[in-house]
């Protein structure tokens, strides 16, 4: 069992609070993330777990053992560093094996458990090799491998792919998920990188200023954030948030955004919203994927509104269209077949079915 509780913890440098007495449970087998920008504390968290950093307060349990006292070595767990961390002078099967050679384990054993590791991570015509002759991804791959032939209780891992191009990256997610698939352990990962959060996590946590804003599923995160802050950094192009009023108009609730523009509340949302008629600071959420260029036949809860484009962004597949409503540049995605030009009008539809709404005081979704 290799289940990690961390309880109250709290990390202090002097005057600054970097971790603020977090609470977290992280399953048996579990692959949890953690993300968030710089400075927000996934990083001690996940140092603090690996024992590289003392805890100021709280309590951190690794496999039902409580760990705050205890040396990083006798943890067992594996960490896989953004550097890579290995030594240049040994050969590939020399670097996985060492930490098992410092702890004499048998020679059939060690070579047993390297071949195993190598054979998962296809790296098996790599072993006599040396660093130097590897590229990025290989190098990764080992740094994987010397993690995995300790089997521990826990992997941890810190950014490893920010020091690989962005192709490079794409590959390497989809390997540690396929390891992740055949090994099964219980797996710590921190990144920026909202993307790579989402992709391989089975939970995300996000973390913003030494807190946890919220954890849940990729799915969960993206269709029901609890906070602006979580709304706003999941997903790429990043949610629109426009200033608006709540109000009745005519006994219908309506989001009033300017003098001309009110978009009405669909009926399966009035219920939801009612209680917050006459707020006259909300924020209107809604992702670039739920404002698109106007069908001539709308769904119930599309909105369609004239928008007048500053910028525009052809991706191929999609274009990226910029425009601005209540002082807020706003991002949408439509066809490429749409017609969409920089300086040009057009017809939007707006998809309330999607939105979220946001008090703009406390920052949490209503």
């Amino acid at each position: 069992m290799a289940e990690v509780h961390i309880r109250k913890v709290v990390k202090k440098y002097d005057e600054v609070l970097a971790v603020r007495g977090i609470d977290l449970d992280i399953r048996d087998h579990e692959f949890v993330v953690l993300v968030g920008p710089s400075g927000c504390g996934k990083t001690t968290t996940l140092r603090m777990i690996a024992g590289l950093e003392d805890i100021t307060d709280g309590e951190i349990a690794i496999g039902g053992d409580v760990v705050n006292d205890v040396p990083p070595k006798d943890r067992d767990i594996a960490m896989v560093f953004q550097n890579y961390a290995l030594y240049p002078h040994m050969t590939v099967h020399e670097n996985m094996s060492f930490g098992l050679r410092l702890k004499k384990f048998p020679k059939d054993e060690i070579n047993r458990r390297v071949d195993e590791a190598a054979r998962i991570l296809d790296i098996t015509e790599l072993l006599d090799r040396k660093p130097k002759q590897l590229s990025g991804g290989q190098r990764q791959r080992v740094a994987m491998g010397r993690a995995i032939v300790r089997n521990p209780k826990v992997f941890l891992f810190d950014e490893p792919l920010s020091n690989l191009d962005a192709k490079l990256r794409v590959q390497m997610r989809i390997e540690i998920k396929k390891v992740h698939q055949k090994v099964r352990t219980t797996t710590v990962y921190v990144t920026h990188d909202q993307v790579e959060a989402m992709t391989l996590a089975d939970r995300v946590v996000v973390m913003n200023n030494g807190i946890i804003e919220q954890v849940g599923t990729p799915n969960e995160l993206y269709h029901h954030p609890k906070t602006r802050f979580v709304a706003g950094f999941i997903g790429s192009p990043a949610m629109n948030f426009i200033p608006c009023k709540l109000q009745d108009e005519g006994g219908q609730l309506k989001l009033r955004i300017n003098d001309g523009l009110a978009l009405p509340i669909p009926p399966a949302r009035a219920g939801q919203y009612g209680q917050h008629k006459g707020n006259g600071s909300v924020l209107l959420g809604l992702r670039p994927e739920h404002l698109t260029d106007a069908r001539s036949q709308l769904d119930p809860g599309v909105v369609a509104f004239d928008a007048n484009l500053e910028v525009t962004e052809p991706m191929g597949m999609e274009t990226l269209v910029y425009f601005p409503i209540n002082g807020e540049t706003v991002c949408g995605r439509v066809n490429p077949a749409a017609g969409a030009k920089d300086g040009a009008p057009l017809k939007m539809a707006a998809d309330l079915n999607q939105m979220h709404l946001i008090d703009a005081k406390s920052g949490l979704v209503l």
